[in-house]
């Protein structure tokens, strides 16, 4: 078999279903796919649905397919939490046994006050679990008079600043995240993810901009791409991939502000490599519609994503692999702006290999990066979580 480059696409937050730990989280009802569908009555997926998507998970509209043109199958989570960082770490062959401190009643004082000392700001405002969107309506007037940075987290273990482009400039707010990421939000206090959250407008009109960042905690073990990376494999990082991985292991890095783009560049990547691993993350599914409960905008985006995937196919050569996945669930219609902890589908092939094989209920994401270690022959992919799956396929 040729062995030629891997093109691994993370669809952020597009879960299949509640874990059977999902209770734990508040999540045993979830089903990002399936709720959408259903809430819509129906969605309208016919490339996916070919893949085999329909076999791995019941959705309205979605029929399950004897003859499947893809491997199908769906991975549960075995790292503690369900953040975008722990999912992507373990999708790379990292599982994390300890979850990442959260603070939905904010963050303790002593903490903002070394925020304060440390960055240079001269006070903030917020300091609560919130909507983005919502707490710069909220306090986006109080920042643009004052120049206060806006602090909130989420349900995620996140630690966002929100701060107007006209007010704080963008490389300002970057230097204040960075400042916060090593000197701040350590320790016990180690957050998943620092989330820049510049936006831009006036009164009563206040929207977030696509310049986001996020400055996440560096890996404390060697992933499947710092192993690629130093066997000479060409690694290719899109979205925000570079961000979740602090730049390590990659040989090249394409930041994208949007699905539409991510996908473009995946397709363009992929039409040029001839030999590597390419890792993309779409992450409007996540940010634009589960975090807003907007089932309908998740439904479009999966309709704009399942239409790009005839040009995606044809980007492969003999012996290329596709691979689509996600690292967390974040049900749109579940009253809840969080993550959910879900299984990921898994939905592979190996052109000119098999089709149509049930790849079951994988254990770990990290069966992933394992199979990407065996496509590659990697030697050293014992340091790897997981169990590959390349041998159904080919």
């Amino acid at each position: 078999m040729n062995r030629g480059k891997i093109v691994l696409i993370v669809l952020d937050g597009v879960g299949v279903g509640a874990l059977p730990d999902a209770r734990t989280y508040g999540d045993e009802n979830a089903n990002t796919v399936g709720s959408t569908a259903r809430k819509l009555g129906g969605l309208h997926l016919p490339h996916l649905q070919a893949l085999g998507l329909g076999n791995i998970v019941d959705a309205p509209g979605i029929a399950r397919v004897a003859d499947a043109e893809g491997n199908f199958g769906k991975m549960a989570e075995r790292s503690a939490g369900k953040d975008s960082t722990t999912g992507h770490w373990e999708l790379a062959g990292l599982i994390s046994e300890k979850a990442f401190p959260l603070y939905p009643r904010g963050f303790p004082e002593d903490l903002l006050q070394k925020f304060l000392s440390v960055t240079g700001c001269k006070g903030y405002l917020g300091n609560k679990a919130a909507s983005g969107t919502e707490i710069i309506k909220e306090l986006g007037d109080q920042h643009v008079n004052t120049g206060y940075p806006i602090v909130y987290t989420s349900g995620d273990s996140v630690f966002q600043i929100a701060a107007h482009e006209d007010v704080v400039p963008l490389q300002r707010l970057y230097e204040i995240c960075g400042r916060t990421r090593r000197d701040v939000m350590v320790g016990v206090h180690e957050v998943g993810r620092i989330i820049a959250r510049p936006f831009v407008g006036t009164s009563g009109s206040y929207i977030r901009t696509t310049n986001r960042r996020d400055f996440a905690v560096q890996a404390p073990g060697r992933t499947v791409l710092d192993l690629l990376n130093e066997e000479g494999i060409d690694t290719i990082g899109i979205g925000k991939i570079d961000d979740l991985f602090c730049g390590r292991g990659l040989s090249e890095k394409i930041h994208t502000t949007s699905n539409a783009e991510g996908i473009r560049t995946t397709i363009e990547a992929a039409s040029k490599l001839k030999r590597g691993f390419i890792m993309t993350n779409l992450v409007d599914f996540d940010v634009l519609y589960g975090h807003r409960q907007d089932p309908r905008g998740m439904a479009v985006a999966l309709e704009e994503f399942d239409r790009s995937l005839p040009s995606m196919s044809a980007a492969l050569n003999e012996g290329d692999m596709l691979l689509l996945t996600a690292d967390h669930g974040n049900d749109p219609t579940d009253q809840s702006t969080d993550h959910s902890r879900e299984y990921v589908p898994l939905l592979s092939f190996v052109k000119g290999g098999k089709r149509n094989v049930n790849l079951g209920v994988r254990a770990s994401f990290a069966d992933a990066a394992k199979t990407a270690a065996s496509y590659f022959e990697l030697g050293k992919s014992k340091e790897l979580a997981g169990n590959s799956f390349l041998h159904l396929m080919v």
